[in-house]
């Protein structure tokens, strides 16, 4: 297949540049503790310094994938199919959505919510960031509202975006990895004086697991 006839799938959600795919037990939020599949994809320029997936930036460097080969995939291991990033709405996922609720999958998205919404979603965890906020209709849809805790400011970064999202949006304040130590007893209390926010934690790096 010729380079542009490979561009034109990826621009149609019909390829992916797809970095790994991995099953694995859900770290973070909500559904912490569930097994589910990942399809982790290429390509992000919202930019975070503290990201521990830089090697996902860069979209050239992971091969585009058919869908359906991703899929099937996929439909082998769980049916709760966690589709993340770099940052996964850089690309039309109203394919490969489709594609998976016509298994009968259950689809998840993590998302900085930087790209308008594409694909059908049952669970919809949006981690929104400074440095280029969510767009468009993903505040009323969103199931989660995951808010990365590095300094004091992000807690007041966290109340304004609480602020934009749906009666139903459940509220996590989630300690950056590297400054765990520093961060967790002001987001302990802050979320002792402030209820309705829920503490999350990337529990699969306690467990030294994907």
């Amino acid at each position: 297949m010729v380079q542009e006839e490979v561009l034109a799938l990826v621009d149609q959600g019909l390829m992916l540049p797809l970095m790994e795919e991995f099953y694995t037990i859900q770290g973070e939020g909500f559904h912490k503790g569930t097994a589910a599949y990942f399809i982790r994809v290429g390509g992000c320029d919202v930019g975070c310094h503290w990201c521990d997936v830089k090697e996902s930036w860069n979209a050239e460097t992971h091969p585009p994938t058919g869908i359906d080969h991703i899929v099937a995939n996929a439909a082998k291991y769980s049916d709760t199919i966690v589709i993340t990033g770099g940052e996964p709405l850089t690309w039309d996922m109203g394919p490969i959505t489709a594609a998976l609720k016509a298994k009968n999958l259950k689809t998840h998205i993590e998302t900085s919510g930087a790209y308008p919404l594409s694909g059908t979603w049952d669970w919809i965890c949006l981690s929104p960031k400074k440095n280029k906020l969510p767009e468009g209709i993903i505040y009323d849809k969103a199931h989660e509202l995951k808010v990365i805790v590095y300094n004091k400011h992000d807690l007041i970064f966290a109340e304004q975006e609480a602020a934009k999202t749906n009666r139903e949006c459940i509220l996590y304040l989630q300690p950056e990895w590297s400054v765990r130590d520093k961060v967790v007893p002001m987001i302990v209390d802050y979320v002792m004086k402030n209820p309705k926010w829920k503490v999350s934690l990337q529990t699969h790096k306690y467990l030294n697991i994907p």
